[in-house]
């Protein structure tokens, strides 16, 4: 965060949200999973997908469940952590291994992660905002430029 701002409150407290924020993550994603994408997967206009990604430096197989937007036969994924100043644990992941597995609804599907292009990034931000306004307040909060990530069918 720039020194000129004062830091926010959510950062002095980001030790004990994270934990119950992983919490809800796991009930999640076990409730998606138990009925086949039917439960969780879309709130209003945002969609939610379970992301399998295998750890960077421990190897050890996740799961994270992550809003995504449609852009043809792709998927997006923003990175913003909620406006935290570190990226999320999923997209270092997912730079280390980038052929992985999504859940959307019923279907799940083999993917190919790669960072956003400069000349696309603009117009996939806009595209999520669309479906979930929140993303803007992430970037509002954040000195970082939050990545967004492309999966593409591998």
């Amino acid at each position: 965060m720039s020194s000129d701002r004062p830091e926010p409150f959510y950062l002095r407290y980001a030790d004990q949200l994270w934990p119950v924020t992983n919490r809800l993550g796991r009930a999640h994603t076990f409730l998606y999973r138990k009925s086949g994408g039917r439960v969780g997967e879309g709130w209003g206009r945002a969609r939610t997908l379970l992301l399998d990604h295998v750890g960077a430096k421990s190897g050890d197989l996740r799961t994270t469940p992550l809003l995504y937007v449609r852009d043809g036969e792709n998927l997006a994924l923003i990175a913003s952590k909620g406006g935290f100043p570190k990226n999320p644990a999923w997209f270092y992941n997912l730079r280390a291994n980038p052929v992985t597995y999504v859940q959307v609804g019923p279907e799940r599907r083999r993917v190919s992660a790669r960072v956003a292009e400069p000349e696309e990034r603009a117009r996939l931000w806009d595209l999520a905002v669309s479906c979930w306004p929140g993303f803007e307040d992430y970037r509002a909060r954040t000195d970082r430029e939050i990545p967004i990530v492309v999966l593409e069918p591998a």
